[in-house]
């Protein structure tokens, strides 16, 4: 497969799919879980609020700005 990079554009601002996966694992992290207990996460961005949404393991959710 062909590596790949995805960015988020809105009003004169970018952030990097790899960043906003950091963030959203730095939170789950810093609220004293691991990484490796992540089976799956599902982010959802919201450019207008410079926010992304996530749900992980199917049943953890929140917001992390960026």
């Amino acid at each position: 497969m062909a590596k790949t990079s995805l960015f988020v554009e809105y009003n004169g601002n970018q952030v990097e799919d790899k960043a906003i996966v950091a963030a959203v694992k730095k939170e789950w992290t810093e609220a004293g879980n691991k990484v490796g207990d992540i089976k799956t996460m599902e982010l959802y961005v919201k450019p207008e609020e410079a926010a992304v949404y996530y749900v992980i393991n199917e049943t953890e959710s929140g917001k992390v700005n960026y």
